[in-house]
C-alpha cells in the first residue's frame, strides 16, 4: 500500500506542470498605418523625442517640467499601482507552491457526566494542488503581463502630465502676451483720447470723435480681465500639475524680461521687425514633419493595452482549467490526547499522521464553465479590438497635430503681415489725421484693425506652440529623460516601511514592457 500511494504521488509530480491548457498569446499583427509614414527602424528615434520640450530653449519650461516629474500626485499614484502589480505577482508566483499550510491547536476541559478530563491536539496540515493544467501558470503569465502594463501607463502618465504642463505653460505665456499687447493698444489709445480731446477743444472735430475714441478704449481695457482670468487658470493648473499650491508657482514662472522691463509700454515696442523678438510665446524650431511610425507603435497607451490583451488571454487558460480533473497531495500529522483529570499526556499513543493524493472534479457544471471560458474569450477578442482602436485613435492624434501645425504656421505668416501692414497703417493715419487729412473714422479704424490684428498673431503663435506640443504627445515622447526618478518617492518609501514589512517591493528598478517574459526564461 505504501509503494502504491508513492507511485501514484511521483507519477502526479511528473505531470505536474506539463499540460497548459488556453491559448498562447500571439502579438497582434503590426497595425495598418498611414503609407505616407516612414518604417524606419525603432532605434531611429531621435532625441528631440524624448527631450521634446527642450526645442523651445526655455529654462522656465525645462524647470517645471523636471519639477512635474518628481512632484506630480498623479506619477506618484501610477508608481504606486506598479507596487501592487509587484506585490500582486508575488502572490501569483507563491500559488505554485503548497497553497494550504495550517498549523493548529487546542487546549479543552471536557466533562462527561460525573468524570472530567482534560484534551489537548495540535497538528500541522498540508495541501497542495498541482498545477497540472497550467491554472497558476496562467496566472503567472496574466500577472506579469499586468506588471508591465503598470510600468507602461506609468510612462503614458508621464507623457500626459508633461505634455500637459507645456501646454499650460503656453497658454499662460500667450495670456501673459495678450495682456502685454493689450496694455501696450490701451497706452495708444490712450493717446488717441488725447489727440481727439485737443482736436475737439480747438474745434476742429465734434464731439463724436471723442466719445468713438472712448469707446476703443474702453472696448480694448475690458478685455484684461478675462486675459487675467485664462493666466491665472493655467498658472492654478500648472501648481496643480507640479502637486503645490499657486502662490509657489508663481516665482516660478518670473523671466528675465520681466526683470527688466519697467512698464508694460517697454515690452513690446514697434516696429513688427522686434515683435517676435520681445515675445514671450515659446517658440519651437521648424519642426520636420515626417512621422516615424515605428515611434507610435512604442507609444505607452499602446502598450498598456497590448499587455492588457495578453494578460486577458491568459484568464482564458485559467478558466478552461476548471474543466478538467484537479489533482492535489494532502498531509497531516498532530498529536492529540484525552485523558482524566489528574493524569498527564503522552505523546507515545498521540501521534497521528496522513499524506496521500486527491482529486476533485466538477463534471456536473452545466456548461458554467464552459461559458465563463466563453467570456474569457470574448474579453480578449474585445481587448484586441480595444488595442486596435488605440491604434486608430493615435494615428488621428498625430495626423490632426501635423495638419494643425502646418496651417498654424501658415495662418501666423499670414497674421505677422497683418500685424505690419496694420502698424503701418496706423502710424500713417495717425500722422495724416493731425493735419487733418482724413477723418478720424480712419484713424479709429486702423487703430482697432492694428488691436485685432496683433492678438490674432499671438494667439496664432500660441497655437503653434500647442501643436507641437499635441504633436510629440501624440508620439509618445517625454518620458525616457525621467528614467533616474523613483517610482515612489524616498520618503513615501519610508512611511511605508514603517507601517509594513515590504521586503525588496519597493525596489526603483524599472523594466521596459517590451521585454516581458525574457526575464524568467533566463531564470
Amino acid at each position: 500500500m505504501k509503494a502504491y500511494t508513492i507511485a501514484i504521488v511521483l507519477l502526479i509530480a511528473c505531470i505536474s506542470g506539463c499540460t497548459t491548457v488556453g491559448p498562447d498569446y500571439q502579438q497582434p499583427a503590426r497595425p495598418e498605418l498611414p503609407s505616407q509614414w516612414s518604417a524606419a527602424n525603432v532605434e531611429a528615434e531621435s532625441l528631440d523625442a524624448a527631450n521634446w520640450w527642450k526645442l523651445f530653449q526655455d529654462p522656465v519650461l525645462n524647470s517645471l517640467i523636471d519639477r512635474g516629474a518628481r512632484q506630480n500626485l498623479s506619477v506618484e499614484a501610477a508608481g504606486l499601482r506598479i507596487v501592487q502589480a509587484r506585490a500582486a505577482l508575488g502572490i501569483s508566483d507563491a500559488l505554485i507552491f503548497p497553497q494550504q499550510q495550517n498549523v493548529s491547536g487546542n487546549l479543552a476541559k471536557v466533562y462527561q457526566n460525573e468524570h472530567s478530563f482534560n484534551s489537548a491536539g495540535i497538528g500541522l496540515d498540508v495541501g497542495w494542488e498541482m498545477d497540472i493544467w497550467g491554472k497558476y501558470a496562467r496566472g503567472i503569465e496574466s500577472s506579469e503581463a499586468n506588471l508591465y502594463a503598470s510600468i507602461a501607463s506609468y510612462r503614458d502618465v508621464l507623457v500626459t502630465i508633461t505634455a500637459e504642463i507645456a501646454r499650460n505653460y503656453i497658454n499662460y505665456r500667450t495670456a501673459q502676451e495678450r495682456t502685454y499687447l493689450s496694455r501696450q493698444n490701451i497706452a495708444i489709445q490712450q493717446r488717441v483720447v488725447a489727440m481727439t480731446q485737443t482736436q475737439f477743444d480747438s474745434g476742429n472735430v465734434t464731439e463724436l470723435d471723442v466719445q468713438q475714441s472712448k469707446t476703443q478704449l474702453y472696448a480694448t481695457q475690458a478685455t484684461l480681465p478675462g486675459l487675467s482670468i485664462a493666466r491665472l487658470q493655467a498658472r492654478n493648473a500648472i501648481a496643480v500639475l507640479l502637486g503645490v499650491l499657486p502662490a509657489e508657482i508663481a516665482p516660478l514662472l518670473v523671466l528675465e524680461k520681466d526683470k527688466n522691463a519697467s512698464t508694460y509700454e517697454q515690452r513690446l515696442i514697434l516696429p513688427a521687425a522686434e515683435y517676435d523678438a520681445q515675445s514671450v510665446i515659446p517658440v519651437a524650431p521648424d519642426l520636420d514633419t515626417s512621422v516615424n511610425s515605428a515611434l507610435v507603435l512604442r507609444r505607452p497607451d499602446l502598450q498598456v493595452a497590448e499587455l492588457q490583451a495578453r494578460a486577458q488571454s491568459a484568464r482564458i487558460g485559467q478558466a478552461e482549467s476548471a474543466l478538467y480533473p484537479q489533482f492535489f497531495l494532502f498531509g497531516s500529522i498532530g498529536l492529540s490526547d484525552t485523558v482524566p483529570t489528574d493524569g498527564s499526556f503522552s505523546a507515545s499513543n498521540a501521534v497521528t499522521a496522513a499524506i496521500g493524493p486527491g482529486f476533485s472534479w466538477n463534471i456536473f457544471q452545466y456548461g458554467r464553465i464552459k461559458n465563463q471560458v466563453r467570456i474569457e474569450d470574448a474579453r480578449f477578442q474585445e481587448s484586441l479590438s480595444n488595442y486596435n482602436q488605440s491604434v486608430l485613435q493615435a494615428v488621428q492624434e498625430v495626423s490632426n497635430a501635423l495638419i494643425a501645425y502646418q496651417y498654424s504656421v501658415e495662418q501666423s505668416e499670414y497674421n505677422f503681415e497683418g500685424v505690419s501692414a496694420s502698424i503701418r497703417a496706423f502710424n500713417i493715419s495717425s500722422t495724416q489725421y493731425n493735419n487733418g487729412l482724413v477723418t478720424y473714422q480712419r484713424l479709429l479704424s486702423t487703430v482697432e484693425k492694428m488691436t485685432l490684428r496683433e492678438d490674432a498673431y499671438a494667439v496664432t503663435k500660441g497655437n503653434i506652440a500647442n501643436q507641437v506640443v499635441a504633436l510629440y504627445k501624440a508620439l509618445g515622447g517625454g518620458w525616457k529623460p525621467h528614467n533616474d526618478i523613483p517610482i515612489v518617492k524616498p520618503e513615501t518609501v519610508e512611511k511605508m516601511r514603517e507601517r509594513s514589512d515590504w521586503g525588496d517591493y519597493l525596489g526603483t528598478e524599472r523594466l521596459a514592457p517590451e521585454t516581458i517574459g525574457k526575464e524568467r526564461e533566463g531564470e
